[in-house]
C-alpha cells in the first residue's frame, strides 16, 4: 500500500493528467467485495512496477465528481492514463495477468 496514492480532486489534475509516466487509477469502495478482492491485484502492480508506473486509488464514495468525470459506471473500474488521456479501461475483478495484458502493462519495465 506504501506505493499508492490516494487520488482527490485536489490532487488529481497534477498526479494523473499532467504526469510524466503512465498512471494507473483503481476506481473502488471499500465495501464491495470485488473491489477488496482486486486491491491485493492493484498493489501488486503499484510494487513491481514502480517508477515506470504510478498507481493510486479513488474511493467513489468520497469523489463521485470524478469517478463521473471518468465515466465510471461500475466498480471496481481500473484505468490507466497515458499523458493525461485515457489509454485503457478494465472492468470487475480480475486476475492479476488478465488485468496486465488488458491494459498493456505487461509492456511496460518491471521495477528494479
Amino acid at each position: 500500500m506504501e506505493n499508492l496514492i490516494i487520488f482527490t480532486a485536489e490532487n488529481f489534475d497534477e498526479q494523473v493528467l499532467a504526469s510524466g509516466v503512465p498512471v494507473l487509477v483503481d476506481y473502488w469502495a471499500p465495501w464491495w467485495g470485488p473491489c477488496r478482492i482486486l486491491g491485493p491485484v492493484v498493489d501488486d502492480i503499484a510494487v513491481e512496477l514502480a517508477g515506470s508506473l504510478k498507481v493510486g486509488k479513488i474511493n467513489v464514495e468520497e469523489e463521485p465528481e470524478l469517478a463521473a468525470r471518468a465515466g465510471v459506471r461500475g466498480i471496481p473500474t481500473v484505468v490507466l492514463y497515458r499523458g493525461g488521456e485515457v489509454a485503457g479501461q478494465a472492468l470487475g475483478a480480475q486476475p492479476k495477468g488478465a488485468l496486465e495484458a488488458e491494459l498493456g502493462l505487461d509492456a511496460l519495465p518491471a521495477a528494479r
